[in-house]
């Protein structure tokens, strides 16, 4: 059984040119399924309902490669479940199909360029905290507090002036985050207490 897929990024385009193809393809009218969703969407309920709908021996038709996929690892991730699923896959207006030997090897390379993506992904992510290290920046979210607010914190702390909630709302953030500034076992004892008043 044939199946189509069609996805315009906005409602006012236009899905005929799509369709058209789709049925030109072969795919009665019925089968096919549109999504109005951009390309980034990881939500497409017409996209999710086609592929539950697929058995072996299926075959689902697109027009174009970026009608169906929002990224390249996500196409060769859709492309291995289908191959898996005995499901082929067949891109109109680029003439790719699984179920001839060219089609396959085309999502050979697919799966080949999405790994060298996310290992030069990871590499620079690597290379761009090394140089921060190397500067004296350290990675990871700024604290919420400055020095000098953690430290007035810890005194009226100290002198017992404000709780920890009043200290909190003093500036702006969570009890956690106060914690998370303070030092001294009593502050680990009061950890584990019940939660202060709101």
């Amino acid at each position: 059984m044939l199946f189509g897929y069609a996805r315009i990024s906005t409602a006012d385009q236009n899905p005929d040119h799509q369709i058209d193809a789709l049925l030109r393809a072969g795919v009665d009218r019925n089968d096919i399924h549109l999504d109005k969703a951009s390309g980034a969407k990881a939500s497409r309920p017409s996209l999710d309902l086609v592929l539950k709908l697929l058995r072996e021996g299926d075959t689902l038709k697109v027009t174009r490669l970026d009608r169906l996929s929002r990224s390249v690892l996500h196409l060769v991730t859709l492309g291995a479940d289908l191959r898996m699923r005995g499901v082929g896959l067949h891109v109109i207006e680029q003439g790719i199909d699984t179920d001839t030997m060219e089609g396959r090897a085309m999502f050979g390379m697919l799966s080949v360029l999405a790994e060298l993506q996310r290992e030069l992904i990871v590499a620079n992510t690597m290379d761009g905290l090394a140089s921060a290290r190397a500067r004296g920046r350290v990675g990871g979210r700024r604290p919420r507090l400055t020095a000098d607010q953690a430290a007035l914190a810890q005194q009226l702390y100290d002198t017992r002036d404000k709780t920890v909630q009043q200290i909190a709302d003093l500036f702006g953030v969570p009890r956690s985050t106060v914690y998370g500034h303070l030092k001294g076992d009593a502050v680990r004892r009061q950890q584990k207490k019940a939660p202060e008043g709101p």
